[in-house]
């Protein structure tokens, strides 16, 4: 058990070195972080949307 203490108390002492972000900086991180996830998610969208058209169309060429 005295292991676990030791533990949890420079675990304490290493959170007080820590640079924490106002919380203006953490909203303003999480609004830039959800805006470039909606971007990476419409442009892998695309991609996926118009790679399988060109398969489709390219594989109905191949059929007739």
């Amino acid at each position: 058990m005295r292991p676990l203490i030791e533990y949890l108390k420079a675990v304490r002492a290493e959170l007080t070195h820590v640079s924490w972000p106002s919380r203006s900086q953490a909203v303003g991180y999480t609004v830039l972080v959800i805006a470039i996830s909606l971007v990476t998610a419409g442009l892998l969208g695309a991609f996926d949307f118009v790679f399988t058209y060109l398969i489709e169309l390219f594989l109905r060429t191949v059929a007739r």
